[in-house]
């Protein structure tokens, strides 16, 4: 499986968090093959969950099999990049773990009895939020056969949807995939990620910026304002708080801010996404 890259506005590369998954994903694999027991100490199993709750999180790194940490891994390796480079390490990470949350909670509330190990739920939710990003992006199967990464995602959504409920069963945790692809498309849609919702709006004052007209460039010109006196002055405000906001979030982060500059934030969003 590979991704064609023209039209996409990035270049390949092996970021810094995958890398990292990819050498732990790998190194617990041989371990446990190494160490008796050492996987069921690190899979989630309900039944262990008050003794073992670090299951939650560890499951992610343990795999049943080659195949099975093969394909995990690959997918990891081809999606990962393009997103971490996009959102940064810290929301890459956080949306990692997030989605593997998500696939041991669904596979704990439709089988509350079975043991999950593996990074399916965290995979499936980047293949998720790698076709919402570039939707029609060329994802060749066997390095041959071109499908949208959109279609390939809904169509993968569907085996999981269908093999979930009337599957025989078996070892593929399919509520866990199943989870993933929730959690994932859930963070994506009500936009929970701080970091992009801050560079949106920093965006969007400084185009609205450009946007107003100087006051004594008008006054200069002789021409009648855009708009009226009292809304560009009260937009000019706005905007230079914004700004101030944004400065000092970027220097002492979002805990420094104070309940009324919170709410300056939430109203310049709210203006934004009306408009």
């Amino acid at each position: 499986m590979a991704y064609g890259t023209r039209g996409f506005g990035f270049s390949y590369a092996l970021t810094a968090v995958v890398k990292r998954l990819l050498i732990a994903n790998v190194a617990v694999f041989f371990a446990t093959l190494a160490i008796p027991g050492l996987a069921e100490w690190l899979a989630f199993q309900p039944r262990h969950f008050w003794t073992q709750p670090w299951g939650v999180v560890t499951y992610m790194f343990v795999h049943g099999d080659f195949m099975h940490i093969l394909v995990n891994m690959l997918v990891l390796f081809f999606f990962g990049p393009p997103l971490e480079a996009r959102w940064g390490s810290r929301e890459f990470t956080r949306f990692y773990f997030l989605c593997g949350l998500g696939g041991v909670l669904l596979s704990f509330l439709f089988m509350p009895q079975a043991g999950v190990v593996g990074a399916s739920a965290a995979v499936y939710g980047l293949m998720l939020a790698f076709a919402m990003n570039w939707p029609d992006a060329p994802i060749y199967i066997w390095g041959i056969f071109p499908v949208k990464a959109k279609w390939l995602v809904a169509f993968l959504f569907v085996v999981s949807l269908f093999s979930a409920f009337t599957g025989p069963g078996g070892p593929t945790a399919h509520f866990a995939h199943l989870g993933g692809l929730a959690a994932a498309f859930l963070y994506l849609k009500l936009d929970w990620r701080p970091a992009e919702r801050l560079n949106r709006l920093r965006k969007a004052t400084r185009v609205r910026r450009l946007a107003i007209v100087p006051r004594d460039e008008e006054e200069e010109r002789g021409r009648p304002s855009l708009v009226s006196a009292w809304a560009e002055g009260d937009e000019r405000r706005l905007l230079d708080a914004v700004d101030q906001v944004l400065d000092k979030i970027s220097a002492e982060g979002m805990s420094s801010l104070t309940a009324e500059e919170r709410r300056l934030l939430d109203e310049v969003s709210r203006r934004h996404r009306t408009n």
